[in-house]
């Protein structure tokens, strides 16, 4: 195969989920219902944090921003699924594509050390209760949420622009219905060693570190609520991470699940749709495991809504 630099690329093509009419409509309805539940459930979560003044404390403050990050990778993902699955071709511009890459790893980069800094939030709270208020600082917290933001963004810029140095071949299909920076690298006919070993370099730092910190917070919760002698005091303390986890198990459970079956199955599909549940299923999940789970923020909601004829 003749390589074509990158210049010369105009377009990707995607992976089409069905051929069948009858199917596309269902899964644009589906898909569709998901964003939209996926955007205003998030939405109400913010506003409610906004509006609630029991919910200014930075529990709630770190959640509004997880929030917030679920709403921009569904934005970035969900509408040009929608655009591909209405359209002929399944096409995407080179630029399209570098762009899509770039803000998907910013706010998975995000999210996953927002779940970071929510998990030193709640050790706090157990562990160091009496100096939660000094530790957990207004300060601190706009500093861990701009430091988090900081080190995502210039890990996706970082990736991106390694990703327009390449040179690709004829062959442009990406066997996703996004595109992804691995898949992507896969289609290039020039030298990738320099990418594979600084994805794997930045996976294992910005993912492995992240997760680390997070187990080793939760061994020290855990090990802080079984020295509490009131099973009330220690039933209020897994209450409030009970969410958290949930959120945890979900975001790293899907990743692996994508990690795995890449790994284990020759089949494109299947590895397409794992990577679905990674990237549109999970900020889905995320509202209802925090609104359902969580008395205050059940009660802010219902306020919130309350609040919305009154402005009719």
């Amino acid at each position: 195969m003749e390589p074509r630099n990158h210049t010369d690329v105009s377009e990707f093509f995607l992976m089409r989920l069905t051929e069948d009419p009858e199917l596309k409509i269902t899964f644009f309805n589906l898909f569709l219902s998901m964003y939209l539940v996926t955007v205003l459930g998030n939405l109400l979560i913010v506003l409610a944090v906004i509006s609630d003044s029991h919910l200014h404390t930075p529990m709630y403050y770190f959640l509004s921003h997880l929030s917030f990050t679920d709403i921009c990778l569904s934005t970035t993902m969900i509408p040009k699924i929608l655009g591909n699955i209405q359209a002929q071709s399944q096409s995407i511009t080179f630029t399209g594509c570098v762009t899509q890459i770039c803000f998907a790893l910013t706010f998975v980069c995000w999210e996953n050390f927002l779940l970071l800094v929510m998990a030193y939030d709640r050790y706090v709270a157990i562990c160091h209760p009496m100096r939660y208020t000094v530790i957990m600082n207004p300060r601190l917290c706009v500093q861990l949420i701009l430091l988090s933001l900081f080190v995502s963004i210039a890990d996706a810029l970082l990736h991106s622009l390694m990703v327009l140095q390449l040179s690709f071949c004829t062959d442009l299909e990406i066997p996703l219905f996004f595109c992804e920076v691995v898949q992507v690298i896969k289609l290039a006919c020039s030298d990738t060693l320099i990418n594979n070993i600084l994805i794997y370099f930045v996976a294992s730092l910005f993912a492995g570190v992240p997760l680390f910190g997070i187990i080793f917070s939760y061994i020290q919760i855990v090990s802080s609520i079984l020295k509490m002698s009131s099973s009330g005091r220690k039933y209020k303390a897994f209450s409030t991470c009970g969410s958290h986890l949930s959120v945890v198990t979900l975001f790293y459970g899907t990743a692996f699940g994508v990690y795995i079956s890449s790994a284990v199955t020759n089949s494109s599909r299947k590895t397409a749709v794992a990577s679905l549940m990674y990237t549109v299923v999970t900020p889905v999940m995320n509202p209802f495991i925090y609104s359902l789970r969580n008395r205050d923020m059940k009660g802010a909601l219902r306020k919130l809504i309350g609040r919305v004829p009154s402005f009719l």
